[in-house]
């Protein structure tokens, strides 16, 4: 059976990271230039010459991942005989430097790869143009992280989606009374701490929780800034986008930061934590906080121990981060058409369940969910795709967003170490605001 994903009306746009959504830095320097699309390519038959349509990606490296896009480009390539789609790969490291680079030279390439929640910044900067020919059936059906929304206009989609959960030693909990919630019953805040400090009792545990605090970069706003939602902060004003200030360092806020920085004091969570996150397979920790990409090799290693839950509800609702690298056009192309013709082509169901059957990450329909190896119905995984549909909510669309990343990750992780907690939020808040007005509040 295939049931259709829930309509949820949350704030639209793009997210991040690595393989994750949302969570590869990049700050570190490349460049590049290719070809903006507007000449001719190789010649498809003996009397038409296709239009070379280019296309700029992220995933050098990434085999598997590369894999799946060249396959997409070669059958587009060889379903008709207008454009010719060429492709040229960057590490991640290096390439929103590269695209910045680029812009700068009028170089962009035709299709831009875009991580979601760099996009507004992107649009605003003029690097990108909205898209208009991309099938409205397949927009509707999409995820809505998988969407780019900025100023009203759709300038980007992806071909999945990244969601996390509560990866869980389901014996551990059953051993301590501790009940299993479900995503129509979570844990609140309050039965989350009261798990938390039953499991240290044991003395079972090097810390009772994971949070993967070693990753850095996007992973920190991607990962955390749902349970600052949770409590009923942000980190901006959702509703003006002008400030920072009441919901970064409001009273909601101040109270995550609390909670945030207890989890380190009372040594539920180790503060300098390994960056392999092995230990919950180990049995070393009973929960990680961490992302559906590695739930799989958790279940190999606990087998029947293994349960994936969904985030606690600290008040206002259980949250997950949404959106990650997606699609869009570059301002350059002079054959737009030609590429929103690949982008439709990409988004065709069976290409979606092959991308999330190669990398494990959520399908962006509910069509392709059903026909993938790891989200069909019934499947221990599936738990993911609820939780993305129903707690999903992408992070500020903004192109003050790469600031807001960088203050976020850094306040969360001067709280985990000890400073004042109004004291650290009220910096990000104040560095927010600075960058809000010295760019005229981004009109």
């Amino acid at each position: 059976m295939r049931r259709k994903f829930k309509a949820k009306a949350v704030a639209l746009a793009g997210a991040s990271a690595l393989v994750l959504a949302g969570c590869a830095t990049s700050d570190d320097s490349g460049s590049g230039s290719a070809d903006n699309g507007s000449t001719s390519g190789s010649s498809s038959d003996s009397t038409t010459e296709a239009v070379e349509i280019s296309l700029w990606y992220h995933g050098a490296g990434n085999e598997a991942e590369k894999a799946q896009v060249n396959a997409i480009t070669a059958d587009f390539n060889g379903s008709q005989t207008d454009y010719e789609v060429v492709i040229q790969e960057f590490p991640q490291e290096s390439y929103n430097d590269s695209i910045v680079a680029a812009a700068a030279a009028g170089d962009l390439p035709c299709i831009l790869d875009v991580d979601g929640p760099v996009m507004p910044n992107w649009a605003w900067a003029g690097y990108m143009q909205p898209l208009t020919s991309i099938d409205q059936e397949r927009i509707d059906s999409v995820l809505g992280g998988t969407k780019g929304y900025y100023d009203g206009d759709l300038y980007s989609i992806g071909l999945w989606d990244a969601a996390k959960g509560m990866l869980a030693n389901k014996g551990a909990l059953e051993d301590n009374g501790i009940r299993i919630p479900t995503v129509d019953n979570p844990w609140t805040g309050d039965e989350f701490d009261a798990a938390l400090a039953t499991l240290d009792a044991t003395g079972d545990f090097e810390h009772v929780l994971d949070l993967g605090t070693a990753w850095t970069g996007e992973w920190y706003p991607y990962a955390y800034s749902p349970f600052l939602q949770s409590f009923g902060g942000d980190m901006i004003d959702r509703d003006t986008y002008t400030t920072a200030e009441g919901v970064l360092n409001g009273d909601a806020a101040i109270e995550f930061g609390n909670w945030w920085q207890n989890l380190f004091e009372a040594g539920y969570v180790s503060p300098q934590e390994p960056g392999e996150r092995g230990r919950f397979a180990e049995g070393k920790v009973a929960l990680q906080w961490n992302g559906n990409w590695d739930a799989p090799k958790n279940a190999e290693t606990l087998g029947d121990d293994f349960v994936v839950l969904p985030p606690p509800d600290f008040g206002n609702g259980p949250v997950v981060g949404a959106a990650s690298w997606q699609f869009g056009v570059s301002s350059n192309c002079e054959n737009p058409e030609g590429a929103e013709a690949w982008i439709n082509h990409a988004l065709k169901d069976e290409y979606l369940a092959a991308f999330s059957n190669t990398i494990g990450l959520v399908p962006a329909t509910a069509a392709a969910a059903a026909d993938s190896d790891l989200y069909f119905e019934g499947s221990q995984f599936e738990v993911f795709v609820e939780l993305s549909d129903q707690f999903g909510l992408i992070r500020p669309v903004t192109p003050a967003y790469p600031v807001i990343s960088k203050e976020f990750e850094k306040a969360l992780a001067d709280i985990r170490d000890g400073k004042d907690v109004q004291a650290a939020l009220d910096a990000a808040v104040d560095a927010i605001d600075a960058d809000l007005a010295s760019n005229n509040y981004y009109e």
